[in-house]
């Protein structure tokens, strides 16, 4: 069995992924832990030499890796297993060109990174995938990954912003993110990028993998949403001083905020992901925050 692409972790994202392949033509497998429904039963050890889990799955095109890895040397541990083990290298034949690989991250690897690019005095804080990044076990392993490229296979890393649609309901995260007014004080940027937008990119650098390889990139819907317009928006506004709505009134005029969303300068992080965008063509189908998926 061969397919275009194979998912390694079928949770969220294949939700709206699978749909999209099915709908462009494109051969795809799944894995999960437990094998059920249509998914294959792959469960990634790091410190198994075991090849026979590897076996199983199919030869691909394009490897997607949805489940963080953050031991070292798990990153190369998983590629080499999986091609050492394709059934395309066990004949005579000659082998085909390695499959790639993508592996899916998190922009939290800039939550707290210093802003080197801000010119002097700027309060603005400005971040690009080539920015500096905090380096976390999960964010080595993704080093480790496109150190790879391209010696042993061709492999990218697609950093994901706040991922909503579906089940993730961006709304129903104000009363976690903001309990209390000191803590929607301290709240600035909230950086989105929607589940159909995410299987567009995935599937975008699949087709071109060229423009992909050896690069870490950075995927938003090209907004930088306001936690206080949010808050604002949705707080149950009333007269009543114990709503959101009303914390952000009060949080407005302490601080002299004269009309939301604040500028920049009040919101901390701000990722820049026009690269991506710009490289593949593309323009986010979902980039505005909507009532509904």
């Amino acid at each position: 069995m061969s397919v275009d692409l194979l998912i390694l972790g079928a949770g969220w994202t294949s939700t709206f992924l699978i749909p999209l392949c099915q709908e462009s033509k494109v051969s795809y497998a799944a894995t999960s832990r437990s094998g059920t429904g249509s998914t294959i039963r792959f469960d990634f050890q790091p410190n198994s030499d075991d090849p026979e889990p590897y076996k199983l799955l199919p030869d691909a095109k394009t490897v997607l890796i949805t489940f963080p890895l953050t031991v070292p040397g798990a990153s190369e541990h998983l590629v080499r297993m999986y091609i050492s083990t394709r059934h395309q290298n066990s004949g005579d034949a000659e082998p085909a060109e390695p499959p790639a690989f993508i592996q899916l991250g998190t922009t939290s690897i800039w939550d707290k990174a210093p802003d080197k690019s801000a010119p002097a005095g700027s309060s603005g804080m400005f971040y690009d995938r080539h920015s500096e990044f905090i380096l976390t076990g999960r964010a080595s392993a993704e080093v480790e990954l496109l150190a790879l490229t391209p010696s042993v296979a061709r492999t990218t890393v697609l950093n994901l912003s706040g991922l909503w649609g579906g089940q993730r309901v961006v709304r129903n995260w104000l009363p976690r993110v903001a309990p209390t007014k000191d803590a929607l004080a301290g709240k600035g940027s909230l950086h989105l990028i929607h589940g159909l937008d995410v299987a567009r990119a995935i599937l975008a650098m699949h087709s071109d993998f060229a423009k992909a390889a050896g690069q870490r990139w950075l995927l938003t819907d090209g907004r930088v949403y306001d936690w206080w317009d949010l808050a604002s928006a949705w707080g149950a506004a009333s007269e009543k001083d114990d709503t959101p709505a009303a914390w952000v009134r009060e949080l407005m005029r302490e601080q002299n905020v004269r009309v939301l969303p604040r500028n920049t300068e009040f919101l901390g992080r701000i990722l820049d992901s026009r690269d991506f965008w710009e490289a593949f063509g593309l323009a986010p189908l979902r980039a505005r925050l909507e009532e509904t998926d």
